[in-house]
């Protein structure tokens, strides 16, 4: 009788087979590195970045792995992440191919399109396989002018006359003020900036001010500038846009500043509603700074969607969000546009048993001190709060493999998990501290200062 012959491995039993190798062998770069690579073969980046990582700590100079570090952040849409590291391998005479083409998708990304054009010829003539004839396509190499609308990067068609995108949907928050413990000022400056002159209307406009303007919000990243704007937007029942740097950017000519006018008319067209850019600086950043003439148009384009030169912002409200407000070109500071600033600190002690409060809702607890675990974690973000509840499940989640059923999460859980962890907002600081100290024209970083207690 003949036999069937096995049936090959399914990913998934490779997958396994694999990281039961890296439990014997747990210091294997290559057997870390192999493994990285098929998570990311097979659609798992976020898994690939942890592998990638682990893989870098024993062997930090390892090209491969750092080309696979970053194409899992490009996978995951992390493209400044990715950038970095692409930006520094492509300086290694031994930087693969590979590590070209990324980066000119990278850079393709941000509207850099000749120096992307540039960095595709390079990796295709250091190696012939990697050429990518869509991509190539998209960046119009090679075509000609009378058969492409690209053409070695240039567009012919300006966005004027082209059709408008499609509009994309409006949020409509459901969270409140009541829902965010602590930031008491940054409270009261939006609801005197943007809530009572909605729920207030006459008694504005008898004074002559506007229904509308922008606040800038910035302050250490995880710190929760996201959710207070989602409940700006709660508060007033208003609508919500959350527009992030890829709603924005485009590899082609003039698509990025069409983007950016669509997103306000739809605004315009749905008021009352909130207009929240998250990391503005990197559309805004300073002209000075600018080095290709695409930046500096899509600046002037906001500046002049801010200042409603064409169509009144009544009724729209502009948040944006920033970690770096340093870097964000001083035009936008003018009255009319962020003429509020806000220093968005590290939750305070409330807000930080608040944010593990709500956190550890839905998950097995016992009776926890949330007052207590809160003053064991000063300057901890609210994202670095999460880390301490995933290492304080991780940890349970041992315990429950052993027992067989799931054990509730303690007080003593949650401080043990905190004492493992650092805040990650004190790399901030340091940086924050020396532009407040030396770079501060008109007491714009006063908050840092007095914050730090300088």
């Amino acid at each position: 009788m003949s036999q069937t012959p096995d049936a090959d491995p399914s990913p998934d039993d490779a997958l396994q087979a694999l990281r039961e190798a890296l439990r014997l062998s747990p210091n294997n770069t290559a057997l870390r590195q192999h493994l990285a690579e098929m998570l990311l073969s097979h659609g798992k980046p976020d898994e690939a970045e942890k592998e990638f990582r682990e893989a870098l700590s024993l062997a930090p100079n390892s090209l491969p792995c750092k080309l696979g570090l970053a194409r899992a952040f490009y996978q995951q849409g992390k493209q400044s992440h990715a950038l970095v590291i692409i930006e520094d391998l492509v300086k290694n005479p031994k930087a693969p191919a590979r590590a070209f083409l990324l980066h000119a998708k990278l850079l393709a990304g941000i509207g850099e399109i000749e120096k992307a054009i540039s960095e595709y010829r390079r990796a295709v003539e250091l190696d012939r396989s990697v050429a990518d004839l869509e991509f190539a396509g998209r960046l119009g190499i090679g075509a000609k002018e009378e058969e492409s609308e690209v053409v070695e990067g240039k567009v012919r068609a300006s966005w004027q006359d082209e059709p408008a995108p499609a509009e994309r949907e409006i949020e409509r928050p459901k969270i409140t003020f009541k829902d965010i413990g602590g930031m008491e000022k940054v409270k009261e400056e939006i609801q005197l900036k943007i809530i009572h002159p909605l729920t207030h209307p006459d008694l504005y406009k008898a004074y002559g001010k506007p229904i509308g303007g922008g606040i800038l919000m910035y302050g250490p990243p995880g710190c929760g500038k996201t959710y207070l704007a989602r409940a700006t937007a709660g508060e007033i029942k208003a609508g919500f846009i959350a527009v992030g740097i890829n709603d924005v950017l485009d590899m082609w000519i003039g698509n990025s500043e069409r983007n950016l006018h669509e997103l306000f008319e739809q605004a315009r067209n749905h008021t009352p509603c909130v207009l929240f850019f998250d990391e503005v600086d990197a559309l805004g950043a300073s002209r000075g700074d600018m080095r290709h003439h695409a930046g500096r148009q899509l600046i002037n384009q906001f500046l002049a969607e801010m200042d409603g030169v064409k169509t009144s912002n009544e009724g729209v409200l502009i948040l944006a969000a920033t970690n770096a407000p340093w870097h964000l070109d001083s035009a936008f500071r003018r009255p009319g546009r962020f003429d509020r600033i806000l220093f968005v600190p590290p939750p305070d002690t409330a807000a930080r048993a608040s944010i593990l409060r709500l956190q550890c809702r839905g998950k097995p607890v016992e009776e926890i001190d949330y007052e207590h675990v809160a003053k064991k974690t000063e300057n901890f973000s609210g994202a670095d709060l999460k880390a301490v509840l995933d290492v304080a499940i991780e940890r349970k989640l041992k315990e429950a493999m052993k027992a067989g059923v799931p054990k509730p999460l303690t007080t003593k859980d949650l401080s043990s998990a905190a004492a493992t962890l650092k805040p990650t907002t004190k790399e901030w600081f340091a940086t924050a501290r020396n532009y407040a100290l030396y770079s501060n024209q008109g007491g714009i970083y006063d908050d840092i200062l007095q914050y730090l207690k300088i």
